[in-house]
Order: structure tokens, then C-alpha cells, then sequence
């Protein structure tokens, strides 16, 4: 996990501590996120997969809601960027979300959920899609790997499109106990 660094008006920071660190060794957090990947527009996107291209990177792809944030996606996250050079996230538009979980969501808005997965060191760039499916997006930037969920093995959007250009598809394991659904209906459920 990346902290953001504080300016020097800060309190007094003691020798032998992190520098994200106070005199008293308490994590000092950001006053806000730092971007480690791009926001891109497709447009944009599609000019710098082909820099990329050219440089001889290994594009992986994966997208989602990631709707409320959770370890689960995290780790997801990880293990996609571990696989090539540069981790796409494609992120469903709010409207995008709505049609696919209901009218109760998204529960962050599309611009503040691209602000934390850009915040992610695992991830490079995102990318927002209004369409049911990032399956047009896909087909436009052909990744070498295509990424998602185990959930998703009967059904992985692009999936056609990747493997017709050489690429890979790969679902990885979910985590156990992680669902933004599951989340959501606990916070509900309480008294």
C-alpha cells in the first residue's frame, strides 16, 4: 500500500521513522489521494496502447463496477498487474452499473472510483465504459491478457476478440468473504 507523503509543515518527525510517520511511530495519513496510474479517455487510451505496443509491453485488461472497494479487488488487482508490464482498468460507468446491479448503485460515483483505483500501485491505467459489457473496448485495444473474476468464467466479455489476436484470457481465484453485494446487504441488515 502507497501513503502519500505530507508537505514539511507537518509535525516534527522523529529520526529512524518512515517518513509517513509522526514522533510517536502513528501512520500520518494523506490529506489526499496521489495518482499513481492515468485516467485516459478511450481516445487517449487507444493512442497510448499503441505507444506501448511499440515499446513492447505486456498489456493486461480487466474491468468492473469496484463499487465500495474492498481487499478482494485489491488482491485481483494484483495478481492481473503481476502477469505483464501494464494493468488496464476498465470501470463501469455509473449508468453502466446501474443496468448491471440495480438502481441502489453505484454507491461512489464513476469519477471518485477511478480516483481510488488510480491510487492503486497495481494499476496503470483506467478507463470508464458505458456499455453493458466492455466488450467494444476491448476488441479496440486487444490486450495481451484479458483478466476476470473466477466469477465470470461462464462469461468473460472480450474474451473472442483476445484470443483471435494471440492474446490470453485468465480468471483468478476470488477471495473469500469479499463481495461489495455481500458488503452492502450486512451494512443493511444491521439494527
Amino acid at each position: 500500500m502507497r501513503y502519500v507523503k505530507h508537505n514539511e509543515a507537518q509535525p516534527a518527525r522523529l529520526a529512524g521513522f518512515p517518513p509517513d510517520f509522526d514522533a510517536f511511530g502513528t501512520l500520518v495519513p494523506a490529506a489526499t489521494l496521489k495518482s499513481v496510474g492515468r485516467f485516459y479517455s478511450r481516445a487517449e487510451l487507444l493512442e497510448q496502447r499503441d505507444r506501448w505496443k511499440r515499446d513492447g509491453k505486456t498489456v493486461v485488461f480487466t474491468n468492473g463496477c469496484y463499487d465500495l472497494l474492498h481487499p478482494g479487488h485489491i488482491r485481483l488487482l494484483e495478481q492481473a498487474r503481476s502477469l505483464g508490464d501494464v494493468l488496464i482498468l476498465a470501470l463501469n460507468s455509473d449508468a453502466s452499473t446501474r443496468r448491471a446491479k440495480g438502481p441502489a448503485r453505484p454507491l461512489i460515483a464513476e469519477r471518485e472510483r477511478a480516483e481510488l483505483a488510480l491510487a492503486l500501485e497495481a494499476v496503470d491505467a483506467v478507463v470508464l465504459f458505458d456499455e453493458d459489457t466492455p466488450r467494444e473496448l476491448i476488441g479496440l485495444v486487444l490486450p495481451e491478457v484479458l483478466v476476470k473474476g473466477a466469477d465470470w468464467s461462464h462469461f468473460i466479455a472480450g474474451r473472442e476478440e483476445v484470443e483471435a489476436s494471440g492474446g490470453k484470457v485468465l480468471t483468478v481465484a476470488l477471495e473469500p468473504g469479499y463481495s461489495t453485494t455481500n458488503i452492502v446487504e450486512r451494512i443493511l441488515s444491521q439494527p
